[in-house]
């Protein structure tokens, strides 16, 4: 089980970038068009530098949903490799079936 506080700060960050998604997504757009002056360009550069941190997607961590554990992470189920095993061992990830030999 991960920190309870690293689980909440990665809460807050997703809140964040939900929040300033569609400012950081009009500012960008600004930025890359080459129509534009200059200076228009540069401000919005700087627009895009005030806004906070942690409401960058790329600052986003994949975390298993039901631990926290931030690591051997499954895109397609949002679990843990540990998390993976335990629930298809327990025969509640449908199509899953533990195998032995």
């Amino acid at each position: 089980m991960a920190k309870k506080s690293m689980v909440e700060r990665q809460k807050k960050r997703e809140r964040l970038v939900k929040k300033y998604a569609s400012q950081r997504a009009a500012l960008n757009e600004v930025i890359n068009d080459q129509d534009r002056p200059m200076e228009e360009r540069f401000k919005a550069t700087l627009k895009l530098a005030e806004l906070p941190r942690n409401s960058s997607p790329t600052r986003l961590n994949n975390r298993c949903e039901l631990t926290g554990r931030p690591r051997a992470y499954y895109r397609k189920l949002r679990l843990s490799r540990i998390m993976l095993r335990e629930l298809g061992s327990q025969g509640q990830i449908p199509g899953m079936v533990k195998s032995s030999w």
